[in-house]
């Protein structure tokens, strides 16, 4: 099956979140090429963290690991896709 190389970026409001995301993460951990984490900050009225995400894998499966991510409460996900 063809892969793609994609960039997967996760805002985190609800650091409590930490455990679904990291099962997630291990979840799709054959294709994670490697993942960059800036810890939580404090933003305004709250707090955040970023989590960068460098893929390669099929592009169903990028779909559905960013999909699974912006589902968990808290969370926001975007996908920005090598265009080769």
């Amino acid at each position: 099956m063809e892969t793609r190389i994609a960039l997967i970026g996760v805002i985190v409001s609800d650091i409590s979140q930490g455990a679904k995301i990291n099962a997630l993460l291990s979840e799709y951990q054959e294709y994670i090429l490697g993942r960059m984490g800036l810890p939580h900050q404090h933003y305004k009225d709250g707090e955040i963290a970023i989590i960068s995400v460098a893929i390669e894998a099929p592009a169903n499966a990028i779909s559905a690991l960013s999909g699974k991510l912006g589902m968990i409460e808290g969370i926001s996900s975007k996908v920005i896709y090598h265009s080769a």
